[in-house]
């Protein structure tokens, strides 16, 4: 199954399972990966920047990608394959679609400046990766620094037919979301998907946008799935009220740095990861932040049952 611009739903950005030695771990693998075809998920990202990508041998990448594959069944698998230079990159996409992945997601490299850098930057790496290679246009200007007008994913989008999807993240982005939508409807862009990142900070009114779901790592991706549905459903006012349960343990699991140390704890916590552990160099989880972590599951749990957990 090759990725295609009608995909929706929810895309969980899986974490990479590691023990407290560094090695990684495949049985938390395979319980992520039940997890996440059991609440509904519509397919699954790996080796993005939460999945510690850059800390991989590119054999154990595509070991992680094979052994998703193969446990998520027909539902469609993206895996990241940003890399410094095009023959890495070519090299993991050319292992992993032979696998069975849907598509691949790539980020721009921070050193692009101008519109039409970014466009040829793209346009080199489909010719890199193949055209026939479904993509994912990752747009991250907080982490990334490369700033992508509406125009430019537009010109990326009609130069490039392999461009199905746009992982949005930009902040504030509704904006953006409303503009390409307008450019499909007066005809000046072919469709694609557009599901959302940034942990889902802006999602309640990214969705009524325009957007077509949630591609990110909060550890309640059972949340973003339940969320998605309500809103596709027209339930406007219960999507919001779950949605501002979830946000402040949200906006804390979005801080730069410590923030995949707290999602790591929490899908722990969850019985979802056997360790919280990071490949090094990594930055633990304090006990100031793990006693805060707690506070927000316990607030959490008094209108989320998901979050009342066995105490620590």
């Amino acid at each position: 199954m090759l990725l295609t611009s009608d995909v929706r739903g929810v895309l969980p950005i899986a974490p990479t399972p590691f023990f407290d030695d560094g090695k990684i771990d495949t049985a938390s693998i395979d319980r992520l990966m039940d997890f996440y075809l059991s609440i509904g998920a519509t397919g699954v990202t790996v080796l993005g920047q939460l999945g510690e990508a850059p800390k991989l041998e590119h054999t154990e990448s595509v070991a992680i990608a094979k052994q998703v594959i193969a446990r998520f069944g027909k539902l469609p698998v993206v895996v990241g394959v940003s890399a410094p230079g095009f023959a890495a990159m070519r090299a993991l996409t050319q292992e992993v679609m032979d696998a069975g992945a849907a598509g691949v997601m790539i980020a721009p490299p921070n050193t692009l400046r101008t519109d039409d850098q970014i466009v040829g930057y793209y346009k080199q790496a489909a010719d890199a990766i193949g055209a026939d290679v479904p993509f994912v246009l990752q747009d991250y200007p907080l982490t990334f620094t490369v700033q992508m007008t509406p125009g430019v994913i537009r010109r990326i989008v009609m130069d490039l037919p392999s461009c199905v999807m746009l992982k949005h993240e930009d902040w504030p982005g509704l904006e953006k979301i409303s503009l390409l939508r307008g450019f499909e409807r007066d005809g000046s862009m072919r469709h694609i998907s557009i599901l959302c990142g940034n942990n889902g900070l802006f999602l309640d009114y990214e969705m009524e946008r325009g957007a077509d779901g949630a591609n990110t790592g909060y550890a309640f991706p059972d949340m973003l799935c339940d969320m998605v549905r309500l809103a596709a459903a027209g339930q406007r006012e219960a999507a919001h009220d779950l949605f501002d349960a979830h946000l402040p343990l949200l906006r804390y699991e979005q801080q730069p740095g410590v923030g995949l140390a707290v999602r790591k704890y929490i899908m722990m916590r969850r019985g979802l990861l056997t360790s919280a552990a990071q490949r090094k160099p990594a930055a633990p989880l304090t006990v100031a932040a793990r006693e805060e972590v707690e506070h927000l599951l316990a607030r959490l749990a008094r209108h989320d049952s998901r979050a009342k957990l066995a105490a620590v």
